[in-house]
């Protein structure tokens, strides 16, 4: 694997623009930057901290995630709140999230803090409509993680980074979804992180203790393992014009020093899927 660019404490949420690079946020120390296509890298939205995941928007801003799912222009539109932490019942944020081809967000929410030596409590996963208004869809994801939808949308995967394996749903038309069940068990050591589903239906998943992205075929058998240089692989993202540029992000734990989290890029022989941006109101 290619190292890109290094420094940042825990990288997290990475989404490609087809038109400006790569977008990624740094979960400890604020900030969403932008990877662009020419190699350099610069900060688009300052500050804030604890952007698990992210998603491009119709209107040419990012949804991002945190204590609240906002809308960030990257112009001198207006901000704007898209769901409240208080809309969700035990709620205290928000973590990964996706999009399917309707444009409607579906993203999980925290009922702890993670990095505030606070005993595990379940979060739940939601969606977002259209219109802006929210149902809740499933419950007792200890600690949710990575979304992803098939190629042909009619399942749903998620992380529980606090369970050994990734869960599936079944959705329906309406996108309503059916109860979870197993989908891929990565071990008793290893806590699933970020994933994305490429265009054969196979599911690639972080694994955020293994040093690795664990490659799963679409009927939930293990088909590879992809050694990364560090660690703690927080999550992935397919990119370049083909999609088959895939990036995977990293933190620091367990690296050689303090804001060691890394980018790396491998050339991949299978596609990522496109994700549509989000169209929710705002």
């Amino acid at each position: 694997m290619q190292e890109i660019t290094t420094g940042y404490g825990l990288i997290e949420g990475p989404v490609w623009d087809a038109e400006r690079g790569l977008y990624f946020s740094d979960v400890l120390n604020g900030g969403v930057y932008l990877l662009g296509k020419d190699g350099q890298t610069s900060q688009v939205i300052q500050k804030r901290r604890g952007v698990g995941g992210m998603a491009l928007h119709a209107s040419g801003g990012l949804v991002i995630s945190g204590r609240d799912i906002s809308y960030a222009p990257l112009d001198e539109a207006k901000a704007g709140a898209v769901l409240l932490t208080s809309e969700a019942a035990g709620g205290i944020g928000f973590n990964d999230l996706t999009t399917d081809k309707a444009g409607r967000i579906y993203v999980g929410s925290l009922a702890f803090r993670v990095f505030g030596g606070e005993e595990p409590k379940p979060g739940h996963l939601h969606r977002i409509n259209l219109d802006g208004t929210m149902e809740t869809l499933s419950d007792g994801v200890m600690l949710t993680n990575g979304l992803g939808f098939s190629p042909d949308g009619t399942r749903l995967y998620h992380s529980d980074s606090r369970a050994p394996g990734v869960r599936v749903y079944d959705v329906a038309a309406d996108g309503s979804v059916g109860p979870w069940r197993l989908f891929a068990n990565l071990g008793a050591r290893s806590t699933p992180d970020g994933l994305k589903v490429v265009a054969d239906g196979s599911v690639w998943v972080a694994d955020a203790r293994g040093g690795r992205v664990a490659v799963f075929e679409p009927d939930g058998g293990h088909r590879l393992d992809l050694a990364v240089p560090m660690p703690m692989v927080t999550s992935l993202c397919f990119g370049g014009e083909d999609l088959r540029d895939l990036y995977v992000v990293t933190g620091s734990d367990g690296g050689p020093r303090e804001n060691c989290g890394t980018i790396y890029r491998v050339r991949t022989e299978a596609p990522g899927l496109p994700l549509s941006p989000a169209r929710v109101a705002i």
